[in-house]
């Protein structure tokens, strides 16, 4: 495809870390990514650095901090600093009512250890609705473990649920330290991101003004780095950041990366709200016959979903708006699947949820990512993301073993009739969500959703 080597062309054009293949490893489980978290914080040396939108107070977000704090006590030395949403720090979960915010456990914390642990509170607008800290990224040293979960009890698998997601560590200095840098750029000594273990966090709103400059300096700041071709035997590596729709190099990147598939797509988005951009380069691909593999979440492996012999709340309503969506979206590319040019495939697996993003293109790019894929990603909340290029398909065999891992709970879509419509749904869902259709309120859902 002529075009697609214009855009594979640009993005050759990007300044690369090169990494070496071998120090590039996969994680399969979430029961993994919860010992590989643990022993790198009881063997970090110099620094430790967290980048998530929560760390929850339950079972695992107070195993985390323990580990934290105890690594402080034991080498005060180490550098330990964790970044979350402000706003999201200072809420209990949805649905939960009369459950305190995060930070009450930080400050107990912070009351209880000598020695400080740094944990910050980012606000990327003044309120959560509007955009939240989407930034990915834990450096332990020279190590980068980089994950769309955030830390509590379901996305370590801590009892007897988890959280499906990726997990990729990076063994190398330079990306270390770029991702590091970045953190130390936007967030150390701002006006706008308070202390979270202080006795008195000041309020947005007293921020308003902070918050404003910090919005212009996230749109600005980038991973800073000294571009290094890759060499025989490395991956080049492109870690990417952006915030909102405008200049967002992010969301260029991940353009680019879809329009320069020449044979194969593969996406993971657990919340199927495509923002118009991807979904008019899909339409493109499918016409030109690419081949696109979605996989997505049942609407049943959703976090927000309820299960009808449980009490129906409002935020029960996503997985079936989702689900509406996907449906949609079948019956207008049925043609597509009929032909096996469009695998439509739902994961599902017991009582476990789906929280997978990024993207495969042929067997030579990837993109391993936090972002959803959705509106909100797309202009509200700060992303970041890697680019790997990998024209010796280095990481073909790993990378084709993450998918196979993926695809063992998934099934194929081989019908859009397969998928419930609005009649099929609970009472209370069918009621929601006319009354969302009759306010036409769902053109505003899918932007904040």
């Amino acid at each position: 495809m002529p075009l697609a080597k214009n855009y594979r062309a640009l993005l050759e054009r990007l300044p690369t870390l090169a990494v070496n293949a071998d120090q590039v490893q996969i994680l399969h489980s979430a029961h993994a990514f919860r010992q590989r978290l643990l022993e790198l914080i009881a063997n970090a040396q110099h620094r430790i650095y967290l980048a998530a939108l929560y760390l929850q107070n339950d079972a695992a977000g107070r195993e985390i901090l323990t580990a934290l704090y105890e690594a402080k006590q034991a080498r005060p030395e180490l550098d330990i600093r964790l970044f979350v949403d402000f706003h999201r720090a200072q809420r209990g979960l949805i649905g939960h009512q009369g459950q305190g915010g995060n930070h009450q456990m930080y400050q107990e914390f912070a009351a209880r250890y000598p020695e400080p642990v740094g944990i910050y509170g980012v606000p990327v607008k003044g309120r959560e609705i509007l955009g939240v800290l989407h930034l990915k990224g834990f450096v332990f040293d020279d190590t980068l473990l980089y994950s769309g979960a955030s830390i509590n009890d379901i996305y370590l698998n801590q009892q007897d649920r988890y959280r499906c997601d990726r997990y990729h560590q990076f063994t190398d200095a330079r990306l270390a330290d770029t991702m590091v840098d970045y953190m130390d750029r936007l967030f150390a000594d701002n006006p706008a991101v308070p202390l979270l273990t202080d006795s008195q966090i000041p309020r947005a709103r007293q921020l308003r003004h902070a918050i404003r400059q910090f919005k212009q300096q996230m749109r600005r700041t980038r991973y800073e780095f000294t571009h290094r071709p890759r060499q025989s035997g490395q991956v080049a590596v492109t870690p990417l950041a952006g915030l909102g729709k405008l200049g967002n190099r992010l969301n260029r990147a991940i353009r680019t990366l879809l329009r320069g598939t020449r044979e194969k797509l593969f996406i993971c988005t657990p919340y199927f709200n495509l923002p118009k951009p991807l979904a008019k380069d899909i339409r493109s691909l499918l016409k030109k016959g690419v081949e696109v593999t979605l996989v997505i979440g049942d609407k049943t492996a959703n976090d927000f979903y309820i299960p009808p012999d449980e009490p129906f709340r409002t935020i029960g309503g996503l997985p079936y708006l989702y689900e509406t969506n996907l449906r949609r979206f079948a019956r207008a590319n049925q043609t597509y699947i009929y032909q096996g040019k469009l695998n439509i495939m739902l994961w599902h697996h017991d009582r476990n949820s789906y929280h997978l993003k990024g993207l495969f293109v042929d067997d030579d790019l990837a993109m391993i990512t936090g972002n959803n894929l959705n509106p909100r990603a797309w202009g509200l909340d700060l992303e970041n993301g890697l680019l790997l290029q990998d024209p010796e398909q280095l990481l073909h065999a790993p990378f084709a073993a993450e998918k196979a891992n993926i695809l063992a709970h998934c099934r194929r879509l081989e019908h859009f009739t397969e998928i419930e419509e609005l009649a099929d749904y609970p009472a209370p869902v069918q009621k929601l969500l006319k009354r969302v259709q009759r306010t036409q309120a769902n053109v505003l859902l899918k932007r904040l959703l």
